[in-house]
């Protein structure tokens, strides 16, 4: 993977679950490729806990600043 100077447009969790609690641990960063037919994964962190999926999501910044924008239009 290039260094990169880009902000990456997506973050990389670690879900676990425990009884009906979910919780969700950050533990990298995604960027996507120039073409838009994958992404460049960097984990910080790699889960030990069993079970545990990896779920790549926008930013939750962008994602209220989306429904800002949406609110008032």
């Amino acid at each position: 993977m290039s260094k990169t100077t880009n902000l990456p447009s997506h973050r990389v969790y670690a879900v676990t679950k425990e009884g009906k609690q979910k919780f969700w641990r950050a533990i990298g960063a995604a960027w996507p490729h120039g073409d838009g037919e994958g992404f460049s994964v960097k984990l910080d962190y790699f889960p030990l806990t069993p079970g545990a999926q990896i779920v790549i999501r926008k930013p939750m910044a962008e994602k209220a600043e989306a429904a800002a924008e949406v609110e008032t239009a």
